[in-house]
């Protein structure tokens, strides 16, 4: 049975409409909360798939939160190795960090469902869905710059860097491929804050997490299992 590790900073923030692909393609799922369990004792080379999750943090905030170095270091090592590797949100910028990129904040909240524009290498890969229906969810206030040898795959008007890949088993994606789980109302209550502070409409919110919802978990199931189907374990 293949293994997934999953790296969670938020208990909200999970795996959504990808948790049931990886059970249906028989992954044996182990969950670890980054900055509460050490990854030091982890092998970072073990798991068949290592899953980066997003958070509310900057990359760049490791005098407040040490153990970001742990992580970055865990995840440059698995990059380094060629080792089956997804980032989401903060994990795609985790993942450029650890190549050397610069991450830093975007000066505006992207927050909610607009569309996403594929690059031409965006529409040949695993995003390819997302040509034809190019709604997806965003929520981030921070971007990062395109690693060295990493194929840029898409873009928003606000944020031109929104996805990469650095050959067949590393992709970052700074927006949530994964939305359309259940749980969504999680979201809301958690970054209840954020979402004042940036003047967003909640009902709204909401409300297109409920009509896009059947969507968004289909394109979900799409991309992740054609991205398994790239990946070489």
């Amino acid at each position: 049975m293949p293994t997934c590790l999953t790296l969670r900073h938020l208990a909200f923030e999970d795996l959504g409409a990808f948790a049931p692909v990886l059970a249906e393609a028989g992954y044996r799922v182990a969950l670890h909360e980054v900055g509460v369990e050490p990854l030091g004792a982890l092998d970072p080379l073990a798991p068949d798939l290592v899953i980066v999750l997003g958070g509310p943090i900057g990359v760049y905030d490791t005098a407040l939160y040490p153990w970001l170095e742990e992580e970055l270091a865990f995840i440059r090592a698995r990059v380094a190795a060629r080792r089956p590797t997804l980032g989401i949100c903060l994990g795609a910028q985790l993942i450029a960090a650890a190549c050397g990129a610069r991450v830093y904040p975007l000066g505006v909240k992207e927050i909610g469902f607009l569309p996403l524009r594929l690059t031409e290498a965006g529409r040949a890969s695993a995003l390819a869905p997302f040509g034809d229906a190019p709604l997806t969810l965003h929520w981030h206030g921070d971007t990062f710059d395109l690693p060295e040898r990493a194929t840029w795959l898409a873009a928003t008007e606000a944020c031109p860097h929104q996805a990469f890949s650095l050959g067949p088993n590393v992709l970052a994606c700074q927006f949530h491929p994964e939305a359309g789980g259940p749980g969504f109302e999680r979201w809301l209550i958690g970054h209840c804050i954020e979402l004042a502070h940036a003047g967003i409409d909640i009902p709204t919110l909401r409300a297109d997490a409920a009509r896009l919802g059947p969507e968004l978990a289909t394109k979900a199931a799409t991309v992740l299992t054609a991205w398994l189907a790239r990946s070489e374990r």
